[in-house]
């Protein structure tokens, strides 16, 4: 068995490659190209699609931390502009797209992308479907070609079982899409506050009012600080989400796992320093 180390460490290596996508020029393009609205509407549908023309319920409950007003303002209006199917070929069209501006035309032939590839396919083998309802959805899309659209496709896949856990995981641990928002804000290591705030859809009286039962529930402090309790609370629920993603890195083995870190931090590096993600969205960055 891989450590739990291990297994995060990766999937931090990896994940900025898949989530660049939804700050690309290139997907608000191809989205408004397919006919969606501007604005959110191209990220909930792009995300959503793989599930069908689901409902703003279903997308509000397994996207879990975005207001479901905001959702509700483009899904379900999004399939009546575009279909699933036409929303999924846009999405890999700009997904493509931006690996190559931000990675060099090169990517797409790359021998090391290549071998990511077939690592990141390889370690979802061993996911299971069962109460991982956006997981399935991804798993059951064909892998695309070629081999950093195949990449961008498995990391995908990996991203959405490791998600669907740490839900299962934020839900055992007592906090709503709202309070998980902000405690993980609390902790300064994920998005600003107030790009959360805007980009989730909160008002901030509905910020505020969570954040007092946070307060009363003794998970925060009067400023807004995360507790003892509530570095602890948040420390086991990563632990938790750490156990239930283990398995496709204990499937691909320490030496499969490192060697996936590796590519995936060296192309990770690279899309960073050529501006894939703006300046004020993550804390300290």
């Amino acid at each position: 068995m891989t450590s739990l180390l291990a297994g995060k460490q990766c999937h931090g290596a990896l994940n900025p490659l898949h989530s660049l996508i939804y700050f690309a020029p290139e997907a608000e393009e191809e989205f408004t190209g397919s006919g969606l609205h501007k604005g959110r509407m191209g990220y909930f549908a792009g995300r959503a699609a793989a599930m069908g023309a689901v409902g703003a319920g279903v997308v509000a409950a397994t996207f879990y931390n975005f207001s479901p007003a905001l959702v509700a303002a483009h899904i379900p209006r999004a399939w009546d502009l575009a279909t699933p199917g036409t929303v999924l070929a846009a999405r890999l069209r700009a997904v493509d797209r931006v690996l190559r501006r931000l990675l060099g035309d090169s990517v797409a032939d790359d021998p090391e992308v290549r071998e990511a590839a077939a690592l990141a396919a390889a370690a979802t083998e061993a996911c299971a479907p069962a109460g991982r309802p956006l997981y399935a959805a991804h798993a059951d899309l064909p892998a695309p070609e070629p081999a950093h659209l195949a990449l961008w496709h498995a990391i995908t896949v990996l991203r959405e079982y490791r998600g669907d856990g740490h839900l299962a995981a934020l839900s055992t641990s007592g906090l709503g899409g709202l309070e998980a928002l902000i405690t993980h804000t609390a902790t300064g290591e994920g998005f600003t506050e107030e790009f959360a705030r805007h980009s989730r859809g909160w008002s901030a009286e509905e910020w505020e009012a969570a954040r007092e039962g946070l307060r009363a529930r003794g998970v925060l402090d009067s400023e807004g600080r995360l507790t003892a309790l509530g570095r602890d609370l948040r420390s086991e629920t990563e632990e938790r989400t750490d156990v239930l993603a283990r398995s496709p890195y204990d499937h691909l083995g320490q030496a499969g796992v490192e060697r996936l870190t590796a590519i995936g931090g060296r192309l990770t590096r690279t899309a960073l320093a050529n501006g894939a993600f703006p300046p004020g969205v993550f804390a300290g960055r």
